[in-house]
């Protein structure tokens, strides 16, 4: 992710067949899904590799057009990510790019100093890592273990800002951009004092990222070991959550065979019933920390205005927290009740 981010340089017009030409210092596209991603994100996400840099040069037009303060990079592989994420759709791709800036603005005890240093004592934790072989679709495996983290040690932000990473770094890879991520989240031990963190402020931030502030495709989400409180926990996720990403969680409690149904036990550590060995977090803490340099290069190219923001933003400030606030005092009651 690097390059020019000044919309006030010329751009060639859309379909040009020298797009690149015009930006010498703007690295030139190179493809590297196999030809059988090639033909999925054809018919998933109708991207045509004959119109794939016109497409790109489109989304920079617009970018630039409409939101020419916003500070992003305009690099082809970076733009990528966000008409795959939104199947190529020109509107939809760039409100996406727009909310992945407001929503990086809105927060920035999340998003200030972000780097991969700085989140290492969630690393160690074991809160989340990435497991090292992919599912049967293609999909990384991200599990995520709340039991793993001690509210006295540091905030939740922090848990969040290791889940931002994460995300960061897998969705370099085309082959992400293209089949998305599975989520495995373990909910053994997680008590109420523990669940009372992740209130409805939270959780709007929290869901908003996901859904619509990140070019992932989240493809499930299985939650294992849940308690009853888990129930307290998904009410107040749910009202957040469209209807196509609700559909797309699955609760398996302590059922290890349910859990098999949708991830394979040959992928999954022996904590999950699975053959793939102990769960090992070291691999992916030291491939995350070893990225320390290019997260710095890339995330130097989004600037952060601070005296505009754009319009038809995702968040939508303190009006909300006041709602959030008043929310939180009733689903405390409710997560008591649970419990």
């Amino acid at each position: 992710m690097s390059g020019d981010s000044d919309c006030t340089r010329t751009s060639p017009s859309v379909g040009s067949p020298s797009d690149n030409e015009f930006l010498p210092d703007r690295p030139k596209y190179v493809c590297s899904l196999s030809p059988d991603l090639i033909t999925k994100a054809r018919e998933e996400l109708q991207e045509k590799p004959e119109w794939r840099l016109r497409d790109v040069q489109a989304l920079r037009d617009m970018v630039c057009k409409d939101y020419p303060s916003l500070g992003t990079c305009l690099d082809d592989a970076f733009l990528l990510r966000f008409l795959r994420a939104r199947k190529f759709d020109y509107d939809r791709a760039l409100q996406l790019l727009v909310n992945y800036h407001t929503c990086r603005r809105s927060w920035p005890e999340v998003f200030n100093n972000l780097k991969p240093s700085a989140i290492k004592p969630v690393l160690e934790s074991g809160f989340v890592t990435v497991l090292p072989c992919l599912d049967p679709e293609g999909r990384h495996v991200v599990c995520i273990r709340p039991d793993r983290w001690t509210p006295s040690n540091y905030p939740i932000t922090e848990n969040i800002r290791a889940i931002y990473l994460t995300l960061e770094k897998l969705i370099q890879s085309e082959e992400t951009q293209v089949n998305g991520i599975v989520i495995l989240a373990d909910y053994k031990g997680v008590s109420l004092s523990k669940a009372s963190h992740f209130g409805p402020f939270v959780a709007k931030k929290v869901i908003g990222i996901l859904q619509d502030g990140f070019p992932i495709r989240i493809k499930a989400v299985n939650i294992i070991n849940e308690p009853r409180i888990f129930k307290g926990i998904f009410a107040i996720i749910k009202p957040f959550l469209k209807e196509k990403i609700a559909n797309r969680f699955f609760l398996h409690g302590c059922d290890l065979n349910s859990l098999h149904q949708n991830i394979p036990p040959v992928i999954l550590p022996e904590e999950y019933g699975g053959t793939a060995g102990k769960l090992d977090i070291s691999a992916w803490n030291e491939l995350l920390l070893a990225s320390e340099e290019d997260f710095l290069h890339d995330f130097s190219q989004l600037v952060l205005p601070c005296d505009s923001s754009p319009h038809d933003m995702l968040v939508s400030g303190d009006a909300d927290e006041k709602q959030c606030d008043d929310s939180l005092r009733g689903m405390k009651a409710q997560l008591y009740y649970c419990y």
